[in-house]
């Protein structure tokens, strides 16, 4: 499976995509939204991405308010629910104009929509769709996204395997460009949080899923859980980015700054290199450690012409001459007759040995 963007190819024969989700990081600012932009490129993101909605479209005043507590992250929240997410939306004005800045430092634009308006309006601007995990029970959206027939990246936090393979097919039946997401939506930055990634998740929807790409949404700080899903296949990263943690706001506090960031996705590139090919040979740079590392068969003593080889008479050392005799052929050496004479630590070759 391989998705073909304008400029890049996801998918495991290629590198890693790194999306950094600047999402309510913006703090209501254009110009830091756009600072942010500069910044994920700088360090090595493939792609900025934002988060499109409108506070009464996606969270309900009545349903937070009459709620005994706030849970979860939003129990930090200074704010009520509903006007953090007012605060955090972003104006549809801005899109041309991050789409804009994108492209000047080369970089993708997207943004996940969290409405209808919102997934028509973006078509235009964005060559991804993204749907977050809150969605993934929200099949008539997915399908609607889908519909725009373009690569569509849907996380699967907070759900079961029954909710991930019932929206799975639903957009397979529109769309085959899909990147499932392995995610945690815990948004605490809490370090208990590592034991609740379920990475190896990812095998799983390996098995279920062969036709699609994977990929990991993870709100953690450690470079661990990202080289832990490149190794198990994933070719999509997606984390929250800031230029400080010690900003106020919604995000910032489980978001990567940019020298975690930049620390990322050197160690990411890193293993691609050293994941390598699955075949097993002698690799180009070690052939002549191969040589003298290894062993071959050598005259135990001097040798003369017309003896009849015994175990007693091979020795087995280093190095393997190349053309000589490999350890292995030990059994089939006993019993042939010197050829001519060889010298103590000679190795010995097919040619000079007879019957």
């Amino acid at each position: 499976m391989e998705i073909k963007l304008h400029d890049k190819a996801i998918g495991l024969d290629h590198p890693t995509y790194f999306i950094a989700d600047i999402a309510a990081n913006h703090d209501g600012d254009l110009e830091r939204a756009k600072l942010l932009i500069r910044l994920a490129r700088e360090v090595g993101a493939d792609a900025a991405k934002f988060q499109n909605f409108d506070a009464p479209k996606i969270v309900s005043d009545y349903g937070f308010s009459h709620m005994n507590a706030q849970v979860s992250h939003q129990a930090s929240w200074r704010k009520s629910v509903t006007e953090v997410y007012r605060a955090a939306s972003i104006p549809f004005e801005w899109t041309a104009i991050l789409k804009e800045e994108c492209g000047k430092v080369g970089i993708h634009y997207f943004s996940s929509p969290y409405d209808f308006e919102a997934i028509d309006f973006l078509d235009p601007y964005v060559e991804i769709y993204k749907a977050g995990s809150g969605e993934i029970d929200w099949i008539e959206a997915l399908e609607r996204m889908a519909g725009k027939g373009k690569p569509f990246f849907v996380a699967t936090g907070a759900s079961t395997i029954g909710e991930v393979q019932r929206a799975v097919h639903a957009i397979l039946r529109i769309n085959k460009q899909l990147v499932l997401m392995q995610c945690n939506t815990n948004y605490t930055a809490s370090p208990g949080n590592y034991d609740y990634l379920h990475v190896n998740v990812l095998k799983t929807y390996a098995t279920m899923f062969p036709d699609v790409i994977l990929g990991l949404s993870d709100h953690t700080h450690s470079v661990a859980p990202v080289l832990a899903a490149v190794t198990l296949g994933a070719r999509v990263i997606e984390r929250h980015f800031t230029d400080s943690n010690n900003r106020q706001g919604p995000d910032h506090k489980f978001a990567l700054n940019p020298d975690n960031w930049a620390k990322m996705v050197a160690e990411t590139r890193i293993l691609e290199r050293a994941l390598g090919s699955s075949d097993k040979f002698i690799a180009e740079n070690e052939k002549d450690t191969a040589v003298v590392q290894r062993r071959c068969l050598r005259a135990a003593r001097d040798i003369k012409a017309g003896e009849v080889f015994t175990r007693e008479m091979i020795d087995v050392l280093r190095p393997a001459t190349p053309g000589a005799i490999k350890p292995y052929e030990i059994p089939d050496v006993i019993g042939t007759k010197a050829l001519h004479d060889f010298k103590f630590g000679q190795e010995l070759r097919w040619k000079d040995l007879g019957a």
